[in-house]
């Protein structure tokens, strides 16, 4: 790495300096993200990004030799969200858009895979238009392989001809319905894998509740069983992708407690594994890296420092150190290169900067500076948040993330613990903009990864399955006193708030854990488990969803906030977006309505067009603005 070099690039940011008494404003955490996913054209002359601009959310591409930039299509999140893009090749651009549905009482959510040139010259157009005969698949996404030696071509799986069993289709990118089948489905197989070398190898699914690999052996000529397992019970196989050698196969499994990578050698009867990567502490969560120049694996995500990519291949790992000496003190992350591996875009944040982009040429050895995702808090001093351990009262041990109040504003002397969602996924550490702004507030913040979180193991993970309201609630109380034993709060000023399974346990605090917290608020959360159960019945994973959360209706009603509505004596606030497709809305209003007819303190706000993951901005901020004042309320009281 011979030099640094800062670059204003295709977007400007700007800094704002804010005395230091002064909070920052709710825009400087709430205001979606300047830019993301920036990512390089294959031949590495192009970039293209998503910006959110008031509201909207605006696809560019950036000329890179004459720094022009131009956006070539927009949304205004309301009638459909972008949640990704890809280049299928140096002039066009494939668009993943979610669209919420209705049909009659069902609500849903499809997803369409959109395509444009990158000149934006040509409109927006579908990718697929179903022919006469033919079904309109609910997700239109499922890109197998984008085979990059063939610019006109991409391989998707699409149930256009029976629900819910799709056959691999060879798509013409140059036309809506010129397509052939290159697999037919079969039983059971919900989705596809190609090797290195493009041929369709691996089809994986499920059976009611059974799940279950089948290879296509290519000494035997024929498809054969590999693995199966059933969901929740034995520690699942998750391929992760194949290596150059077409059999070898890259596996996430089990070993001495926790997920590690293995190489599978499928040419044996046996399935030899090799041991790749482990991590005594965690599980293995991330994905595959690939070399773009060998087309072969050269390392795996994992953690959450300037460590969280692990390379197998040594010149990988030395120009990660380069970049992490040139970048130091900061989370260095190579998110995309161009074909020829020499030119690439750069994640990083730190200390003085929550997110930026940069754009680096291998040949010149240069970084160009290119985008600040939080420009408001650029340079700020932000709190970040600290790793510790506390013992449950069975003596588990849980892990969590404390972000302390920013040493510029006044300590309230309050706490807020905020369970994440899932709840079989988990908190990470580097910067959240939610535990941030509560920070920059004055509170002390609080985020366990409690018993049936992700990351720690099959056995710690299976302690969510049928348990919600019974052990992992008790780990949040645990939590909350012993950061009051350990930090300096009141424990009497205590509350709780989380979304989806994280509002759920907020609710359920608010009916059983009042002793411990003095209010309680919940987005997008589950007030009643039985309705989920009853809900799925008309979805294809309701076996999956009645034995993930159980269907003994007693305990389900026992572990359901909504019947404990007359017993809830601390001030609640309920927000929910309109349009949840995950969590429908009538969660929310229903505990409303219950809490209300008891007179009990209870707030509700519905966001208009708002989904599960709060991606329109003004939903955002309002939530931001709702959930300060209740708290100022609420807390700020001795």
């Amino acid at each position: 790495m011979k030099k640094l070099t800062i670059v204003f690039f295709f977007v400007l940011f700007f800094m704002n300096n804010f005395a230091q008494a002064d909070l920052l404003p709710i825009e400087a955490f709430g205001k979606m993200p300047t830019t993301e996913q920036i990512k390089l054209s294959p031949d590495g002359k192009k970039v293209a990004f998503i910006r959110h601009i008031a509201g909207h959310s605006l696809i560019g591409i950036t000329n890179i030799k004459t720094s022009k930039s131009k956006f070539i299509t927009r949304t205004d999140n309301q009638k459909f969200k972008i949640s990704w893009y890809v280049w299928a090749n140096n002039n066009l651009l494939l668009i993943k858009a979610d669209y919420p549905v209705k049909v009659r009482s069902l609500k849903y959510r499809e997803s369409r895979l959109l395509k444009i040139n990158a000149d934006g010259n040509s409109p927006v157009t579908s990718v697929i238009i179903a022919r006469r005969k033919e079904r309109i698949p609910q997700i239109q996404t499922k890109i197998i392989d984008l085979l990059p030696d063939d610019a006109d071509h991409i391989l998707m799986a699409l149930d256009l001809r029976k629900h819910n069993l799709p056959d691999v289709y060879k798509i013409d990118l140059n036309s809506q319905k010129e397509r052939e089948i290159i697999y037919s489905a079969k039983p059971n197989i919900h989705n596809w894998m190609t090797d290195r070398q493009h041929r369709v190898r691996l089809g994986f699914g499920r059976d009611d509740t059974k799940i279950f690999y089948r290879l296509f052996d290519l000494q035997l000529e024929k498809w054969r069983n590999i693995w199966e397992y059933e969901i929740f019970d034995a520690p699942d196989i998750s391929p992760l992708g194949f290596g150059l050698d077409p059999n070898q196969l890259y596996i996430r499994a089990l070993h001495q407690g926790r997920y590690a990578i293995f190489k599978v050698n499928l040419a044996t009867k046996d399935l030899v594994r090799e041991l790749v990567y482990a991590d005594k502490n965690y599980d293995i969560e991330g994905s595959l890296i690939y070399s773009r120049k060998t087309n072969d694996v050269v390392g795996v995500y994992h953690g959450e420092a300037s460590d969280s990519k692990i390379y197998f291949e040594p010149s990988y790992a030395t120009f990660q150190k380069a970049l992490n000496k040139a970048l130091p003190d900061a989370y260095n992350n190579i998110s995309n290169m161009s074909a020829n591996e020499k030119k690439y875009i750069l994640y990083s944040s730190g200390k003085n900067s929550p997110g930026a982009y940069y754009f680096g040429d291998k040949e010149t050895g240069e970084i160009m500076h290119l985008v600040e995702q939080y420009p408001m808090l650029h340079e700020q001093k932000l709190s970040g948040k600290r790793k510790v351990t506390y013992n449950a009262r069975d003596g588990l041990e849980v892990e969590a993330y404390v972000t302390l109040p920013y040493a510029n504003v006044k300590t309230k002397g309050a706490a807020i613990i905020i369970p994440h969602g899932g709840p079989m996924s988990r908190n990470y550490g580097g910067f959240d903009w939610f535990s941030e702004f509560f920070a920059s507030r004055g509170y002390t913040v609080l985020e366990p990864n409690f018993r049936g979180s992700s990351g720690y193991g099959f056995d710690f993970e299976m302690q969510s399955i049928q348990q919600w309201g019974g052990a992992m609630q008790d780990d949040l109380q645990d939590g909350a006193r012993w950061l009051a034993d350990n930090y300096t709060i009141d424990r009497k000023r205590i509350c709780i708030l989380g979304g989806s399974y994280g509002g759920y346990a907020a609710l359920m605090a608010s009916a059983k854990q009042q002793e411990t917290f003095r209010c309680a608020a919940s987005f997008a959360g589950v007030s009643d488990l039985e309705y989920i159960v009853k809900k799925a019945r008309k979805f294809t994973n309701y076996k999956v969803v009645k034995k993930q959360i159980g269907d003994d209706r007693d305990r389900l009603e026992q572990n359901s906030p909504i019947n404990f509505a007359r017993d809830i004596d601390i001030p609640v606030l309920l927000i929910h977006g309109d349009k949840d497709r995950v969590v429908d809305v009538s969660h929310s209003r229903r505990m409303y309505k219950e809490l209300t007819d008891y007179k009990k303190k209870v707030e509700y706000i519905e966001l208009e067009n708002g989904n599960h993951y709060l991606e329109i901005e003004a939903n955002r901020l309002k939530t931001l603005e709702a959930m300060e004042r209740f708290l100022n309320k609420y807390l700020d009281t001795e």
